[in-house]
């Protein structure tokens, strides 16, 4: 007996058990997303007019990244009916490419070591990340790039022509745009020269003045050939006073245009040096920031050391930016943080790469929201802190969610709402279509409690309806699970797990 010939029976036109991971879910994304949450999602999403922290932690298969899915999605709902106070979504849950290019940075003998690794991640290399993400997206956006890969919820902020850019920021915004993208821009669809000036002719940003050091060292140097050649004075090029004195004026008219070079030179071997996470080179890096005035970068905030100090700065001016373009909030969403390769799902490792993040001041920026969806292995960790970790983490203050806990009623109601998404036109199924009778719905439901998660209960009920239906012909169906078929597959369900489980712990 096949499975669709059964779900048919029941008025359902596809498994709805059939897939466990959210991301990959099309019953989740396109019948369940916007109808299923967990019991904490109000205080996990808040108020998306002012967008707050939440920190949640969750064992694997609880719906840490479903829930990621929904926020994105009520972002997108909240900015397609809101013209104002829209929000811009940053989501922070690729974290290979960041620690790959950090990994490069240090010493062979770090780089063996996972480990050594992780424990030279700072807070600053977060926030170089969450900028780049952020800033790749914006210019993006600003350029009608068709390599456009960021959330859904960002396309719905109209990027603006070339006159709605140049009214909609001022000269200050402009600079600070261009800025953060010298520094932070992460796209690999063009060479990055070629994206910055495309941008700089978007938002009109006038910088003609930049020529002024070359423009003085050009003409002071063609108005001294053109007077050797009108005059015919080539002795003055043979003998040594008057060749000095032509020299030395030569040179003072190019000292500013050097001057600036050498400065602009070794601040962008500081911007490489000291961001991280990015694969920069330096000349590039200087080029871009020889396009800028001499006043333009007087006391701007660049990323040149390692701290966070000039990084909570350039987020203020992306803030800045943002609202400019009627964007008056950034969520990041924190996710996957136990999939990354130098991790391996090591919760010491875990550990290094997020502690860092824990920090009040980071959480609690105005306007910034980050929703931090964890492991529930970390909890045992954050137990053991010392006072001086949760003084400086403040975990009261930012919605903490200790456990994404399901009961067997909450579990009962998902699969019945799966089923009545797959349900065919003018059918109704629910759950306890599929058992006897002598199955009651205490027990359904107290079979549920012990699979804790979503995942777990899809992979039952794919599992049983799979048994039962193998356990029947085609020519001799039975339309319900059998108690014996029942309580079978869930204690070796049950067993298989435990010694998962007993595994996952012991390493």
């Amino acid at each position: 007996m096949r499975t669709e010939q059964f779900f048919e029976h029941h008025g359902v036109t596809a498994n709805p058990f059939a897939e466990e991971d959210a991301q990959t879910d099309p019953v989740f994304k396109n019948r369940c997303r916007e109808k299923t949450y967990h019991p904490a999602w109000d205080k996990v999403f808040g108020e998306p007019s002012d967008p707050a922290t939440s920190i949640v932690f969750g064992e694997k298969g609880a719906g840490k990244t479903a829930m990621r899915l929904q926020i994105t999605g009520k972002v997108k709902e909240h900015n397609k009916e809101n013209k104002v106070g829209r929000l811009w979504v940053v989501e922070y849950d690729d974290f290979n490419p960041f620690l790959d290019h950090f990994a490069d940075r240090l010493s062979a003998r770090k780089q063996r070591d996972p480990a050594k690794v992780l424990s030279e991640w700072k807070l600053w290399d977060h926030m170089d990340a969450i900028l780049a993400l952020a800033v790749t997206d914006i210019v993006n956006h600003m350029l009608g790039s068709s390599a456009d890969r960021g959330p859904d919820a960002n396309r719905l902020v109209p990027a603006p022509t070339t006159g709605e850019a140049r009214v909609a920021l001022d000269r200050a915004q402009k600079r600070d745009l261009l800025l953060l993208a010298a520094c932070y821009d992460d796209s690999t669809a063009e060479p990055l020269a070629a994206r910055w000036k495309r941008l700089r002719r978007v938002i009109r940003f006038s910088a003609w003045r930049h020529y002024t050091e070359a423009l003085i060292g050009l003409g002071v140097t063609g108005a001294i050939i053109a007077l050797v050649v009108w005059l015919k004075k080539w002795s003055w090029l043979q003998s040594f006073w008057p060749a000095l004195v032509l020299g030395l004026t030569v040179a003072a008219a190019w000292f500013p245009w050097l001057t600036k070079m050498v400065k602009r030179h070794f601040q962008a071997r500081r911007i490489v040096k000291n961001v991280r996470v990015l694969q920069r080179d330096v000349k590039t890096t200087r080029d871009l920031l020889m396009q800028f005035n001499l006043t333009d970068l007087v006391n701007q905030p660049l990323p040149t050391k390692q701290r966070t100090d000039d990084r909570y700065e350039l987020l203020d001016k992306l803030q800045g930016v943002l609202r400019s373009l009627g964007v008056t909030g950034l969520v990041v969403l924190v996710d996957r943080v136990d999939e990354p390769h130098l991790i391996n799902g090591s919760v010491e490792r875990m550990r290094d790469l997020v502690w860092s993040m824990l920090d009040n001041k980071f959480l609690k920026q105005p306007g910034l929201g980050m929703k931090l969806l964890l492991p529930a292995e970390l909890v045992e960790y954050l137990n053991r802190e010392s006072r001086d970790f949760h003084q400086r983490a403040r975990l009261d203050k930012q919605n903490m969610v200790p456990s994404l806990d399901w009961t067997g009623e909450a579990l009962y109601d998902l699969a019945n709402a799966r089923l009545a998404a797959c349900a065919a036109p003018g059918k109704s199924p629910t759950l306890r279509d599929l058992f006897e009778e002598n199955i009651s719905d205490q027990r359904i439901i107290d079979a549920f409690r012990t699979l804790r998660v979503p995942r777990h209960l899809f992979k039952f009920l794919y599992r049983l309806i799979s048994s039962h239906c193998n356990s029947h012909t085609n020519t001799d169906p039975a339309w319900k699970v059998t108690r014996d078929t029942f309580e079978s597959v869930l204690a070796v369900y049950g067993r298989e797990q435990a010694a998962v489980d007993r595994g996952l712990s012991a390493t």
